[in-house]
Protein backbone atom coordinates (compact mmCIF):
# COMPACT_ATOMS: atom_id res chain seq x y z
CA UNK A 1 0.00 0.00 0.00
CA UNK A 2 2.85 2.32 0.83
CA UNK A 3 4.51 1.61 -2.51
CA UNK A 4 1.36 2.58 -4.47
CA UNK A 5 1.17 5.86 -2.52
CA UNK A 6 4.83 6.54 -3.22
CA UNK A 7 4.27 5.77 -6.89
CA UNK A 8 1.40 8.24 -7.06
CA UNK A 9 3.54 10.99 -5.65
CA UNK A 10 6.55 10.13 -7.79
CA UNK A 11 7.46 13.10 -9.95
CA UNK A 12 7.76 12.86 -13.73
CA UNK A 13 9.12 15.98 -15.44
CA UNK A 14 8.49 17.91 -12.27
CA UNK A 15 4.89 16.74 -11.84
CA UNK A 16 3.66 13.91 -9.66
CA UNK A 17 1.96 10.90 -11.17
CA UNK A 18 -1.26 12.06 -9.54
CA UNK A 19 -1.07 15.37 -11.44
CA UNK A 20 -0.33 13.51 -14.65
CA UNK A 21 -3.42 11.33 -14.12
CA UNK A 22 -5.53 14.45 -13.57
CA UNK A 23 -4.10 16.05 -16.73
CA UNK A 24 -4.77 12.91 -18.79
CA UNK A 25 -8.31 12.70 -17.41
CA UNK A 26 -8.87 16.36 -18.30
CA UNK A 27 -7.58 15.66 -21.83
CA UNK A 28 -9.97 12.71 -22.29
CA UNK A 29 -12.96 14.58 -20.86
CA UNK A 30 -12.29 17.62 -23.08
CA UNK A 31 -11.77 15.54 -26.23
CA UNK A 32 -14.94 13.50 -25.67
CA UNK A 33 -16.89 16.68 -24.85
CA UNK A 34 -15.72 18.49 -28.00
CA UNK A 35 -16.52 15.43 -30.12
CA UNK A 36 -20.03 15.17 -28.68
CA UNK A 37 -20.60 18.90 -29.13
CA UNK A 38 -19.53 18.70 -32.77
CA UNK A 39 -21.62 15.63 -33.60
CA UNK A 40 -24.74 15.92 -31.42
CA UNK A 41 -25.10 19.69 -31.30
CA UNK A 42 -24.12 19.99 -34.96
CA UNK A 43 -26.85 17.55 -35.99
CA UNK A 44 -29.50 19.51 -34.07
CA UNK A 45 -28.28 22.82 -35.46
CA UNK A 46 -28.41 21.41 -38.99
CA UNK A 47 -32.04 20.33 -38.48
CA UNK A 48 -32.92 23.83 -37.26
CA UNK A 49 -30.99 25.52 -40.09
CA UNK A 50 -32.85 23.53 -42.72
CA UNK A 51 -36.13 25.01 -41.47
CA UNK A 52 -35.01 28.59 -42.13
CA UNK A 53 -34.71 30.42 -45.44
CA UNK A 54 -31.44 32.02 -44.40
CA UNK A 55 -28.37 30.52 -46.08
CA UNK A 56 -25.74 31.86 -43.70
CA UNK A 57 -26.83 29.58 -40.84
CA UNK A 58 -26.63 26.53 -43.14
CA UNK A 59 -23.08 27.48 -44.13
CA UNK A 60 -22.03 28.06 -40.50
CA UNK A 61 -23.45 24.70 -39.40
CA UNK A 62 -21.70 22.89 -42.25
CA UNK A 63 -18.42 24.54 -41.27
CA UNK A 64 -18.99 23.60 -37.61
CA UNK A 65 -19.55 19.95 -38.54
CA UNK A 66 -16.27 19.93 -40.50
CA UNK A 67 -14.18 20.77 -37.41
CA UNK A 68 -11.05 18.59 -37.63
CA UNK A 69 -10.42 15.97 -34.96
CA UNK A 70 -6.74 16.91 -34.77
CA UNK A 71 -7.75 20.43 -33.75
CA UNK A 72 -10.07 19.11 -31.03
CA UNK A 73 -7.35 16.71 -29.83
CA UNK A 74 -4.80 19.51 -29.56
CA UNK A 75 -7.29 21.72 -27.69
CA UNK A 76 -7.80 18.81 -25.28
CA UNK A 77 -4.01 18.42 -24.88
CA UNK A 78 -3.62 22.13 -24.18
CA UNK A 79 -6.50 21.99 -21.71
CA UNK A 80 -4.95 19.02 -19.89
CA UNK A 81 -1.55 20.73 -19.76
CA UNK A 82 -3.00 23.48 -17.60
CA UNK A 83 -2.79 21.09 -14.61
CA UNK A 84 0.90 20.53 -15.19
CA UNK A 85 3.86 22.60 -14.15
CA UNK A 86 5.83 23.04 -17.36
CA UNK A 87 8.85 25.05 -18.37
CA UNK A 88 8.43 28.39 -20.08
CA UNK A 89 9.71 27.03 -23.40
CA UNK A 90 7.25 24.11 -23.43
CA UNK A 91 4.38 26.40 -22.47
CA UNK A 92 5.33 28.77 -25.29
CA UNK A 93 5.40 25.88 -27.78
CA UNK A 94 1.99 24.64 -26.63
CA UNK A 95 0.44 28.11 -26.85
CA UNK A 96 2.03 28.72 -30.25
CA UNK A 97 0.75 25.37 -31.52
CA UNK A 98 -2.75 26.21 -30.32
CA UNK A 99 -2.73 29.54 -32.16
CA UNK A 100 -1.29 27.84 -35.25
CA UNK A 101 -4.03 25.19 -35.37
CA UNK A 102 -6.71 27.75 -34.50
CA UNK A 103 -5.73 29.87 -37.52
CA UNK A 104 -5.74 26.80 -39.76
CA UNK A 105 -9.11 25.64 -38.44
CA UNK A 106 -10.57 29.13 -38.82
CA UNK A 107 -9.36 29.20 -42.44
CA UNK A 108 -11.03 25.82 -43.02
CA UNK A 109 -14.27 27.12 -41.51
CA UNK A 110 -14.04 30.24 -43.67
CA UNK A 111 -13.37 28.18 -46.79
CA UNK A 112 -16.49 26.09 -46.24
CA UNK A 113 -18.65 29.14 -45.49
CA UNK A 114 -17.36 30.98 -48.57
CA UNK A 115 -18.01 27.96 -50.79
CA UNK A 116 -21.57 27.45 -49.52
CA UNK A 117 -22.49 31.14 -49.73
CA UNK A 118 -21.02 31.55 -53.21
CA UNK A 119 -22.88 28.48 -54.50
CA UNK A 120 -26.15 29.74 -53.07
CA UNK A 121 -25.68 33.29 -54.39
CA UNK A 122 -24.70 32.12 -57.87
CA UNK A 123 -27.61 29.68 -57.93
CA UNK A 124 -29.98 32.58 -57.31
CA UNK A 125 -28.37 34.95 -59.79
CA UNK A 126 -27.21 32.78 -62.67
CA UNK A 127 -29.22 30.68 -65.09
CA UNK A 128 -27.60 27.71 -66.82
CA UNK A 129 -25.70 24.84 -65.20
CA UNK A 130 -22.40 25.35 -67.02
CA UNK A 131 -22.42 29.05 -66.20
CA UNK A 132 -23.13 28.29 -62.54
CA UNK A 133 -20.19 25.90 -62.34
CA UNK A 134 -17.73 28.31 -63.98
CA UNK A 135 -18.83 31.28 -61.90
CA UNK A 136 -18.91 29.33 -58.64
CA UNK A 137 -15.42 27.99 -59.30
CA UNK A 138 -13.99 31.43 -60.06
CA UNK A 139 -15.55 33.22 -57.11
CA UNK A 140 -14.74 30.42 -54.68
CA UNK A 141 -11.12 30.39 -55.86
CA UNK A 142 -10.78 34.15 -55.37
CA UNK A 143 -12.38 33.98 -51.92
CA UNK A 144 -10.18 31.07 -50.81
CA UNK A 145 -7.06 32.77 -52.17
CA UNK A 146 -7.72 35.91 -50.13
CA UNK A 147 -8.64 33.93 -47.02
CA UNK A 148 -5.62 31.63 -47.06
CA UNK A 149 -3.28 34.52 -47.89
CA UNK A 150 -4.51 36.28 -44.76
CA UNK A 151 -4.13 33.05 -42.76
CA UNK A 152 -0.56 32.64 -44.02
CA UNK A 153 0.34 36.17 -42.96
CA UNK A 154 -1.12 35.56 -39.50
CA UNK A 155 0.84 32.32 -39.17
CA UNK A 156 4.09 34.01 -40.16
CA UNK A 157 3.46 36.84 -37.73
CA UNK A 158 2.72 34.31 -34.99
CA UNK A 159 6.11 32.70 -35.77
CA UNK A 160 7.78 36.11 -35.19
CA UNK A 161 8.49 36.76 -38.88
CA UNK A 162 8.49 40.35 -40.09
CA UNK A 163 5.54 40.33 -42.48
CA UNK A 164 5.59 44.05 -43.30
CA UNK A 165 8.30 43.58 -45.95
CA UNK A 166 6.45 40.55 -47.32
CA UNK A 167 3.19 42.50 -47.54
CA UNK A 168 4.98 45.33 -49.37
CA UNK A 169 6.56 42.84 -51.79
CA UNK A 170 3.20 41.19 -52.40
CA UNK A 171 1.67 44.58 -53.06
CA UNK A 172 4.28 45.47 -55.67
CA UNK A 173 4.08 42.01 -57.19
CA UNK A 174 0.28 42.19 -57.26
CA UNK A 175 0.40 45.50 -59.13
CA UNK A 176 2.81 44.02 -61.67
CA UNK A 177 0.62 40.95 -62.18
CA UNK A 178 -2.49 43.11 -62.47
CA UNK A 179 -0.87 45.29 -65.14
CA UNK A 180 0.32 42.24 -67.08
CA UNK A 181 -3.08 40.54 -66.91
CA UNK A 182 -5.32 43.60 -67.06
CA UNK A 183 -7.16 42.37 -70.16
CA UNK A 184 -7.90 38.99 -68.58
CA UNK A 185 -8.91 40.61 -65.29
CA UNK A 186 -11.08 43.11 -67.18
CA UNK A 187 -12.92 40.28 -68.92
CA UNK A 188 -13.27 38.41 -65.62
CA UNK A 189 -14.83 41.35 -63.80
CA UNK A 190 -16.99 42.09 -66.84
CA UNK A 191 -18.18 38.47 -66.70
CA UNK A 192 -19.16 38.87 -63.06
CA UNK A 193 -20.94 42.11 -63.91
CA UNK A 194 -22.91 40.35 -66.66
CA UNK A 195 -23.81 37.43 -64.42
CA UNK A 196 -24.97 39.49 -61.47
CA UNK A 197 -26.34 42.64 -63.14
CA UNK A 198 -28.00 40.53 -65.88
CA UNK A 199 -28.19 42.84 -68.90
CA UNK A 200 -28.95 39.55 -70.64
CA UNK A 201 -29.02 35.84 -69.79
CA UNK A 202 -28.58 32.64 -71.76
CA UNK A 203 -31.40 32.34 -74.31
CA UNK A 204 -31.96 36.08 -74.81
CA UNK A 205 -32.03 37.48 -78.35
CA UNK A 206 -29.70 40.50 -78.44
CA UNK A 207 -28.15 42.83 -80.99
CA UNK A 208 -24.58 43.96 -80.28
CA UNK A 209 -23.94 47.00 -82.47
CA UNK A 210 -25.27 45.54 -85.75
CA UNK A 211 -24.73 41.84 -84.96
CA UNK A 212 -27.91 39.97 -83.89
CA UNK A 213 -28.06 36.57 -82.25
CA UNK A 214 -29.14 34.40 -79.32
CA UNK A 215 -26.92 34.15 -76.23
CA UNK A 216 -25.61 30.59 -75.84
CA UNK A 217 -23.03 30.88 -73.05
CA UNK A 218 -21.56 33.49 -70.73
CA UNK A 219 -18.01 32.42 -69.86
CA UNK A 220 -15.34 33.90 -67.64
CA UNK A 221 -13.59 35.63 -70.57
CA UNK A 222 -16.00 35.51 -73.53
CA UNK A 223 -19.70 35.42 -74.31
CA UNK A 224 -20.89 33.29 -77.22
CA UNK A 225 -23.85 34.26 -79.39
CA UNK A 226 -25.48 32.20 -82.14
CA UNK A 227 -26.25 34.53 -85.04
CA UNK A 228 -29.31 34.40 -87.26
CA UNK A 229 -27.15 33.02 -90.08
CA UNK A 230 -25.98 30.07 -88.00
CA UNK A 231 -22.39 30.96 -87.14
CA UNK A 232 -21.22 31.52 -83.56
CA UNK A 233 -20.17 35.02 -82.58
CA UNK A 234 -17.58 35.27 -79.78
CA UNK A 235 -17.39 38.55 -77.86
CA UNK A 236 -14.86 39.53 -75.23
CA UNK A 237 -16.85 40.30 -72.08
CA UNK A 238 -15.14 43.64 -71.57
CA UNK A 239 -15.78 44.69 -75.19
CA UNK A 240 -19.35 43.44 -74.94
CA UNK A 241 -20.18 45.68 -71.98
CA UNK A 242 -18.59 48.61 -73.82
CA UNK A 243 -20.95 48.09 -76.77
CA UNK A 244 -24.56 49.15 -77.23
CA UNK A 245 -26.71 46.08 -76.55
CA UNK A 246 -30.35 45.71 -77.52
CA UNK A 247 -32.12 42.94 -75.61
CA UNK A 248 -35.26 41.94 -77.47
CA UNK A 249 -36.12 39.18 -74.98
CA UNK A 250 -37.00 41.88 -72.44
CA UNK A 251 -39.44 43.48 -74.88
CA UNK A 252 -43.03 43.35 -73.60
CA UNK A 253 -44.67 45.20 -76.49
CA UNK A 254 -43.43 46.07 -79.97
CA UNK A 255 -43.88 49.60 -81.32
CA UNK A 256 -44.36 49.63 -85.08
CA UNK A 257 -43.93 52.68 -87.31
CA UNK A 258 -44.58 52.46 -91.01
CA UNK A 259 -44.95 55.00 -93.80
CA UNK A 260 -46.92 54.82 -97.03
CA UNK A 261 -47.05 57.25 -99.91
CA UNK A 262 -49.76 58.12 -102.40
CA UNK A 263 -49.47 60.06 -105.65
CA UNK A 264 -49.72 63.84 -105.86
CA UNK A 265 -52.69 63.40 -108.18
CA UNK A 266 -54.82 62.11 -105.27
CA UNK A 267 -57.75 64.42 -104.53
CA UNK A 268 -57.97 66.16 -101.12
CA UNK A 269 -61.20 64.44 -100.07
CA UNK A 270 -59.55 61.05 -100.58
CA UNK A 271 -56.48 62.12 -98.62
CA UNK A 272 -58.76 62.93 -95.69
CA UNK A 273 -60.10 59.35 -95.74
CA UNK A 274 -56.72 57.62 -95.45
CA UNK A 275 -56.02 58.06 -91.66
CA UNK A 276 -59.45 56.68 -90.74
CA UNK A 277 -59.06 53.82 -93.21
CA UNK A 278 -55.71 52.87 -91.69
CA UNK A 279 -57.10 53.16 -88.16
CA UNK A 280 -60.09 50.93 -88.94
CA UNK A 281 -57.89 48.24 -90.51
CA UNK A 282 -55.44 48.19 -87.61
CA UNK A 283 -58.15 48.08 -84.95
CA UNK A 284 -59.64 45.02 -86.64
CA UNK A 285 -56.46 43.04 -85.94
CA UNK A 286 -55.96 40.93 -82.82
CA UNK A 287 -53.22 41.70 -80.28
CA UNK A 288 -52.84 45.26 -81.61
CA UNK A 289 -53.28 48.71 -80.05
CA UNK A 290 -53.66 51.62 -82.45
CA UNK A 291 -51.72 54.79 -81.67
CA UNK A 292 -51.98 57.32 -84.53
CA UNK A 293 -52.03 57.88 -88.29
CA UNK A 294 -51.24 61.26 -89.88
CA UNK A 295 -50.56 62.97 -93.17
CA UNK A 296 -46.89 63.45 -92.39
CA UNK A 297 -45.62 65.58 -95.22
CA UNK A 298 -44.67 66.09 -98.85
CA UNK A 299 -42.03 63.79 -100.23
CA UNK A 300 -40.03 64.03 -103.44
CA UNK A 301 -42.58 61.98 -105.37
CA UNK A 302 -45.32 61.10 -102.84
CA UNK A 303 -47.67 62.41 -100.19
CA UNK A 304 -46.49 60.66 -97.02
CA UNK A 305 -48.66 59.17 -94.26
CA UNK A 306 -47.07 57.89 -91.05
CA UNK A 307 -48.80 55.32 -88.84
CA UNK A 308 -47.89 54.04 -85.38
CA UNK A 309 -49.38 51.05 -83.57
CA UNK A 310 -48.36 48.58 -80.84
CA UNK A 311 -48.25 44.82 -81.02
CA UNK A 312 -49.02 43.51 -77.52
CA UNK A 313 -46.72 40.50 -77.97
CA UNK A 314 -42.95 40.77 -78.53
CA UNK A 315 -42.70 37.83 -80.94
CA UNK A 316 -41.32 38.97 -84.30
CA UNK A 317 -43.33 36.44 -86.32
CA UNK A 318 -46.56 37.67 -84.73
CA UNK A 319 -45.65 41.22 -85.71
CA UNK A 320 -44.89 40.25 -89.32
CA UNK A 321 -48.18 38.33 -89.63
CA UNK A 322 -50.11 41.37 -88.42
CA UNK A 323 -48.21 43.77 -90.68
CA UNK A 324 -48.89 41.52 -93.66
CA UNK A 325 -52.65 41.55 -92.96
CA UNK A 326 -52.59 45.34 -92.64
CA UNK A 327 -50.70 45.74 -95.93
CA UNK A 328 -53.07 43.46 -97.84
CA UNK A 329 -56.15 45.18 -96.40
CA UNK A 330 -54.74 48.62 -97.28
CA UNK A 331 -53.97 47.49 -100.81
CA UNK A 332 -57.54 46.23 -101.30
CA UNK A 333 -59.16 49.36 -99.79
CA UNK A 334 -56.96 51.73 -101.81
CA UNK A 335 -57.84 49.82 -104.95
CA UNK A 336 -61.55 50.10 -104.12
CA UNK A 337 -61.33 53.83 -103.39
CA UNK A 338 -59.20 54.55 -106.44
CA UNK A 339 -56.20 55.74 -104.42
CA UNK A 340 -52.86 55.06 -106.06
CA UNK A 341 -49.66 54.23 -104.22
CA UNK A 342 -46.77 56.42 -105.26
CA UNK A 343 -43.58 55.08 -106.76
CA UNK A 344 -40.35 56.91 -107.62
CA UNK A 345 -40.80 59.08 -110.72
CA UNK A 346 -38.71 61.69 -112.48
CA UNK A 347 -39.97 64.48 -114.77
CA UNK A 348 -37.57 65.76 -117.47
CA UNK A 349 -38.19 69.01 -119.36
CA UNK A 350 -36.44 69.36 -122.74
CA UNK A 351 -36.06 72.74 -124.47
CA UNK A 352 -34.81 73.52 -128.00
CA UNK A 353 -35.81 74.86 -131.41
CA UNK A 354 -38.54 72.27 -131.75
CA UNK A 355 -41.35 71.80 -129.23
CA UNK A 356 -40.66 68.63 -127.23
CA UNK A 357 -43.51 67.22 -125.17
CA UNK A 358 -42.89 66.64 -121.46
CA UNK A 359 -42.03 63.06 -120.67
CA UNK A 360 -42.54 61.30 -117.44
CA UNK A 361 -40.23 58.37 -116.95
CA UNK A 362 -40.60 55.73 -114.30
CA UNK A 363 -37.43 54.67 -112.62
Amino acid sequence: MQSIRDLIFTTVQGNSLEVWLIAISAFLVMFVTLTLIRNRLGARLRALALKTENTLDDAVVEAFLKTKWIFMAYVAVWFGSQWLVLSASITEVLNGGLIFLLIIQAAIWGTIIIGELVKHFVRLQVEGESTQIATTTALTFVGKLVLWSLALLLLLENMNFDVSALVASLGVGGIAVALAAQNILGDLFASLSILFDKPFVVGDFIIVDDLPGTVEKVGLKTTRVRSLFGEQLVFSNNDLLSSRIKNYKRMEERRVVFTLGVTYQTRAEKLELIPDMVKKIIEEQDRVRFDRSHFKGYGDFALLFETVYWVTEPDYTVYMDIQQKINLALFRDFETKGIEFAYPTQTIHLSGRQQVPRAELAS
